[in-house]
């Protein structure tokens, strides 16, 4: 398939959340994420794209417009206990503690300073 037309090679969906500045830090702290690109916005603050995993997300960071709306992400990552964790060390409230769920997956829910919602699972293994 020809994705010539994408930006830094990502996927044809590309979430796109607001947040107050620490945003960036959130998701570098809590998801690895890696910075790929960086602009000033003309409201002072930054329209980031970074990626976790392999997948992109934008970030729109700054002073959120009356416009800005929460958005709920969901993210799969190796260890919910330990991803969970560092969601509430960098300021997240939590919504659901780790659980595992009958459809087969480990997960957990918190929420950002700005109010998104972020949805952390990962695929029980049976053993």
């Amino acid at each position: 398939m020809n994705m010539s037309h994408v930006r830094q090679g990502g996927g044809t969906v590309r979430p796109y959340l607001y947040g107050r500045p620490e945003l960036l830090n959130f998701v570098v702290q809590v998801f690895g994420a890696q910075e790929l690109e960086r602009s000033p916005t003309s409201k002072g603050g930054n329209h980031i794209e970074v990626q976790v995993g392999d997948s992109i997300i934008v970030l729109e960071t700054g002073e959120p417009s009356e416009s800005a709306t929460r958005s709920s992400v969901y993210v799969y990552v190796e260890d919910v206990d330990a991803t969970y964790r560092r969601a509430l060390e960098a300021g997240a409230i939590s919504l659901i503690a780790p659980e595992n769920k009958t459809y087969h997956e480990r997960n957990a829910g918190v929420k950002d300073t700005f109010g998104n919602v972020w949805w952390i699972g990962s695929l029980l293994t049976s053993n």
